[in-house]
Formats: structure tokens, C-alpha cells, sequence
């Protein structure tokens, strides 16, 4: 089975800014991390360049993809387009990359599907994806691009007769559902925390028609995520019988992620990702939220491995991959009294 890992140095040294939850290392650990271990060949990993604003304009407006040019290249907007657009508000701020890098992420999930469409590879992984927040003409919870919209319109503009996408952030797909939940070649599903930000996605929505959204109580763990994949998402995505799957795969819902009140370990989380695996579909997954870097980092890095057909539920870190993470910086107050198992190995401990 060929597979296909893509990312780009842009996401080494471009941050959202003091302060900021993403104000952290995110894609970079998991791609080091990767090699580290031996798990990315180097004809499996592929560079990404930024997206093109007409590409863009395949979901977003032109205007919306101007104000970011714009915003990039001065580093300010006037007032009305900050209003319009939300750019520079909203904890969508104004930074050095506020273009290239989410049209990096973009141009990665484009390029994922078209590579699906192709036949090329079955299994497409882009760690910078899953900004699912995005509204075609404003930023929208830290989400400046909806890669995963441009993605699911990229399979259809291919000729995709059935696309399914699953979300398993603790945040609902908002701008995903509220511009593509009424196309009869796509099905949605969400799991998500209830009552968290958006606020959209009330248990039994279907949005336009074809969206499915499960909520879980905050202090939800991985025995209730598990039953809503197991019992309700996968036979659902099966019956629907996708020639695509889209997995957007925020780790936003672990335990030790500040963005949620969600409890689930990052083995619940890869049994999550391995049921979706099993449907053995042409799939691309994505990241979407991780807030504390290195739960994220080894989250990812553990669906890179079972993608590979490892084993990240035993994987203890070597030398270079404890290098790796004990070098990520993170100024919460949860990294003070920092677990060991946060650097000396991928799996969290259960029980």
C-alpha cells in the first residue's frame, strides 16, 4: 500500500504569536519524530508549497483571500476589512505568515486528494490540515483556511461520486458542515464535546441534510468516544459505502489538552483512527486542534505509525526522539510539573 506524508518547513518557524494556544511547535516535532524512529522513508514524505489564491477561491472569496495577502504582506488591515473578514480579531491574529502557512496546510490537503484521485497512494497524512473552523469569507476559531473543505471539493471536482468526512475534534466542524452538509455526494460525521465552543453541532443536527453530529459530556473518556465510533460512525460511514474518507483527526480531546474537558488517553484516540483504518478506503487524515505540544506531537506521530503498520501502543522514545521532545517549549501551567511519560515514550498510561 503506498503511502504519503506531507508537510513543509514553513511550519518550523512560523508561530500565531505570544500567547496564543498555537503558539506552539505542532507539525515539525511530528515529522522529526517520525524520521527519528525510522517510520518515514524519504520517498514517502513530500514537500508542499503554498496553495495559489485562485486555488483558494475554491471555497473562500477573493476578497476574504486578498484581505490575507494583504495582511501578510503589510501586517495590518483597515478596520473594515479586519471587521469584514475577522483578520487580526477574534484570536485570529495578524503574523508574519497569515497567508503562506495556512495556505501551506491548504495546498496539502488539495494536493492529498488529488494524489487519492490519482491512485498514486491510498493513504494520504497531512499533520498541518483539519482547520475546519474556516467560513468562506472570514477567519473563524484560529482558522484562517478550510483545508478540509478545499479538499472535499477537490475530490469532487475530480469526479468523486461519494465522500465521507469524519471529525473527531473536540471542537465541531462548523464551516465544514454550514457550506457542504447539503451536497448529496458528501456525508458528515462530528464527535465532539457538547456544549464547547462553536456551540454548533447539537446532538441529532444534520445541518443541510447530511450531516451526523454525536456529543459527549465533558470528562468523556476513551470507552465513550470508542462506543460512538464503534456503534454509530463506522457501521454509518460503512453503510454509506464512500470511494473517500476524510479523517480529521484534532487530538484536542486528550486529557491533557487544555482546549477541552474531554479525557481521552492517545491509545483510545489511535483505536478511534485504527477502526477508520480497517474500513480500508482511500483515505487522508488530517490534524486539526492540539494544544499541548507534546501530546500532540506524539498523538500524530502515533497515527503516522499504525498508518506504517507499527506499533506506537508499545513504542518507547530513543535518544533522538526524548531529544525531540524535551526540547519543545510550552508555557502552561500544565507543563510544570511535567510527566515523564510525556518525553520517554508515545503512548500515555492507561488504568
Amino acid at each position: 500500500m503506498m503511502v504519503r506524508f506531507l508537510g513543509s518547513d514553513i511550519f518550523r518557524g512560523s508561530v500565531y504569536g505570544q500567547g496564543h494556544p498555537l503558539n506552539i511547535a505542532r507539525v515539525w516535532p511530528v515529522i522529526d519524530i517520525c524520521r527519528a524512529l525510522g517510520w518515514l522513508e524519504a520517498d514517502e514524505y513530500q514537500q508542499v508549497a503554498p496553495a495559489t489564491p485562485e486555488e483558494l477561491q475554491l471555497f473562500h472569496t477573493f476578497d476574504y483571500v486578498a484581505a490575507l495577502l494583504e495582511a501578510e504582506k503589510y501586517q495590518q488591515l483597515s478596520d473594515k476589512k479586519m471587521q469584514r473578514h475577522r483578520i487580526g480579531l477574534d484570536n485570529n491574529p495578524i503574523f508574519a505568515q497569515v497567508y503562506s502557512r495556512p495556505a501551506t496546510a491548504a495546498a496539502a490537503s488539495m494536493q492529498g486528494a488529488k494524489t487519492l484521485l490519482s491512485g498514486e497512494a491510498q493513504i494520504i497524512f497531512n499533520p498541518s490540515g483539519g482547520t475546519h473552523h474556516g467560513m468562506p469569507d472570514r477567519a473563524n476559531g484560529f482558522c484562517f483556511v478550510n483545508d478540509p473543505a478545499l479538499a472535499i471539493l477537490s475530490l469532487l471536482e475530480g469526479g468523486a461520486g461519494r465522500i465521507a468526512y469524519i471529525d473527531i475534534d473536540a471542537h465541531h466542524a462548523d464551516g465544514v458542515e454550514a457550506h457542504l452538509s447539503g451536497l448529496p455526494q458528501v456525508r458528515l460525521w462530528s464527535v465532539h464535546e457538547e456544549n464547547r465552543w462553536p456551540r454548533t453541532g447539537k446532538a441529532g443536527d444534520v445541518g443541510d441534510g447530511n450531516a451526523r453530529n454525536y456529543t459527549l459530556a465533558r470528562g468523556a473518556d476513551d470507552t465513550a468516544l470508542l462506543e460512538i465510533i464503534n456503534q454509530h460512525i463506522v457501521p454509518e460511514v460503512s453503510d454509506f459505502v464512500p470511494e473517500f474518507i476524510i479523517l480529521q483527526a484534532g487530538c484536542d480531546g486528550l486529557a491533557d489538552d487544555p482546549q477541552s474537558g474531554l479525557c481521552y488517553s492517545n491509545q483510545g484516540y489511535w483505536q478511534a483512527v485504527e477502526q477508520i483504518l480497517a474500513l480500508k478506503c482511500p483515505s487522508m487524515i488530517l490534524g486539526g486542534g492540539g494544544y499541548n505540544p507534546y501530546t500532540t506531537a506524539r498523538a500524530w506521530a502515533g497515527i503516522w505509525g499504525l498508518i506504517k503498520g507499527e506499533n506506537p501502543y508499545e513504542t518507547r522514545a530513543n535518544a533522538d526522539v526524548q531529544h525531540i521532545l524535551s526540547s519543545l517549549e510550552w508555557r502552561h501551567r500544565r507543563a510544570q510539573n511535567r510527566p515523564a511519560h510525556w518525553t520517554e515514550q508515545l503512548f500515555d498510561e492507561t488504568g
